[in-house]
C-alpha cells in the first residue's frame, strides 16, 4: 500500500532545490517542513511519480547511507554519475556533497526567515 500525504507536493518542491552533485537527509527535508517527520519524508519519495524531475536519489538517510531496500543499487548508480562520491565505509562524503539548503526564493516563498534556516541548519549532519 503506498501512503499519500498532503505534504508530499511540499516535500517534492524542496527536493527540487537539491543540486545534482549534492545530498540531503530525510531529517534535513523534514526539518524545513512543518509537520513533517524524516519518515514522511521517506515514504514521498517511495512515491516520487515518474517524468516530474523530482531527484529523490538525492536523499539519503542521516548515517550518510543509501537505505537498504529494493532501488538501492540505481540510487547509487545515480548518484555517482552525478559525481557523488562514497567513502570505503559505503557513506557519501557529506563535506563534499551535503546539501547547503534551498535558494533565498524557496525560502521567501515558504515564509523561512533566513536566520531561522541559518539555526535548523546548522544541526544537520556533516
Amino acid at each position: 500500500m503506498t501512503r499519500t500525504y498532503a505534504s508530499f507536493p511540499a516535500i517534492y518542491s524542496l527536493v527540487k532545490e537539491i543540486p545534482a552533485g549534492q545530498v540531503a537527509s530525510y531529517g534535513m527535508v523534514a526539518s524545513l517542513l512543518p509537520g513533517v517527520t524524516p519518515r514522511i519524508v521517506g515514504f514521498a519519495m517511495a512515491a516520487t511519480p515518474a517524468g516530474e524531475g523530482i531527484p529523490w536519489q538525492r536523499v539519503i538517510n542521516s548515517a550518510g547511507k543509501i537505505s537498504k531496500r529494493d532501488g538501492a543499487a540505481r540510487q547509487r548508480s545515480r548518484l555517482e554519475s552525478e559525481g557523488v562520491t562514497f567513502l570505503t565505509s559505503g557513506k557519501v562524503d557529506w563535506r563534499a556533497h551535503r546539501w547547503q539548503g534551498p535558494g533565498e526564493a524557496w525560502l521567501d516563498e515558504n515564509d523561512i526567515d533566513f536566520m531561522d534556516f541559518l539555526t535548523t541548519q546548522s544541526s544537520w549532519p556533516g
